[in-house]
Parts: structure tokens; C-alpha cells; sequence
């Protein structure tokens, strides 16, 4: 690890934890167009616009060696709670959205407990893997085609949504796998 990575590693306030941060004040006013103004595009806009925050933290964090361990941690929790909050929206007209609403609920809390006690066991702190990012593009990609296409066949709205949620299962079932490994791991080095 180089100078400037380890100067990050422990800080809080860094330019791509205040892009989480913003991500974070963006989840009212996505609730607000949605379910207040009905301005679907507008919905769009600003979901899209936190999803390029996403990026761009990661791309800073990553060339200017800005990585933190809060970061690591906050981080996915604004990405979470901005998908937690869309599908919550989708529910109004999308009833069956509530199944991965649930599913990223009940994936989110097992792998955070798990992923903390790893992290308790290791003192490792881990970032996300190809699975969560592609479970991540997956959600984006189907809210933002039920938020483009009002009208969506229900035929084809099922079929997004189950992809996303066989994506969903199956990143589920390898963070647990990764995280229950970490903790045997740690267990034997104690």
C-alpha cells in the first residue's frame, strides 16, 4: 500500500464519501417525484444521475488511491438504501416489486451481519465483487425500463423482474459462501 492509499484508508471525508452522501439526499426527492409529482422522467433523471455519482466515486476512490474503510462500508449502504426506496416506489403500480424489495432487504441484512462478523474475525474489510455490481446494473436496468416504459407489457415486466431476482439469488447465496469462508477462516487463526 502506498503513502497516499494509506492516508485515506482511515479517513471519512473524502470526496467520494460526500458523493454516497449526496446519493443519500437524493432518495427523498426520488420518493417525492415519484410518488408525489407522478413526473416519471424526472424520477429517471435523478435515479440515473445518483447511479453516475456511484461510478464516479468509485472511479476517484479508486485513481487517487481515496479508498476507505468507511467508504467500503458507506458506500453500498447508499446504493441499497436508493434501491430499497425505487422498487418501494414501484410497488404502487407494480405490486409483484415487493418480492425483491424483500429479497434485497433480507440479502442485505444477512450479508451486512455476516460481512461484519468477518470483518470482526479478519479485520478485513472487503469491497464489492462482479456478482453485487452485476445485481446492482440488474436493478438499475429493470427500474429504470418500468420507469421509461409506463405501459409496460405485464408479460415483459415479469420477466425483467424475475431476471433480476435469479441475479439477486444467486449474488445472495456468493456473499454468504465469501463471508461464512472469512469467518471459518478467522475462527482457525484465532
Amino acid at each position: 500500500m502506498n503513502d497516499v492509499a494509506e492516508k485515506y484508508q482511515n479517513k471519512i471525508l473524502t470526496i467520494p464519501n460526500i458523493l454516497s452522501f449526496f446519493r443519500l439526499c437524493l432518495i427523498p426527492v426520488i420518493i417525492w417525484l415519484y410518488i408525489e409529482k407522478q413526473d416519471y422522467l424526472w424520477t429517471l433523471l435523478i435515479l440515473t444521475l445518483s447511479g453516475i455519482t456511484d461510478i464516479v466515486d468509485g472511479i476517484i476512490a479508486r485513481k487517487f488511491n481515496m479508498i476507505s474503510n468507511f467508504g467500503k462500508a458507506f458506500d453500498p449502504i447508499a446504493d441499497k438504501l436508493t434501491q430499497m426506496a425505487m422498487l418501494f416506489c414501484l410497488v404502487s403500480r407494480f405490486p409483484y416489486m415487493a418480492i425483491p424489495l424483500v429479497l434485497l432487504v433480507v440479502k442485505e441484512v444477512c450479508t451486512g451481519i455476516t460481512a461484519l462478523i468477518s470483518i470482526k474475525r479478519t479485520s478485513t474489510v472487503k469491497g464489492a465483487v462482479w456478482h453485487g455490481k452485476l445485481t446492482t446494473v440488474s436493478l438499475y436496468a429493470m427500474m429504470a425500463i418500468h420507469l421509461i416504459w409506463y405501459n409496460i407489457p405485464h408479460t415483459i415486466s415479469l420477466i425483467l423482474v424475475g431476471t433480476c431476482i435469479g441475479i439477486m439469488l444467486m449474488s445472495f447465496i456468493m456473499y454468504s459462501v465469501q463471508n461464512i469462508k472469512a469467518i471459518k477462516k478467522g475462527s482457525f487463526e484465532k
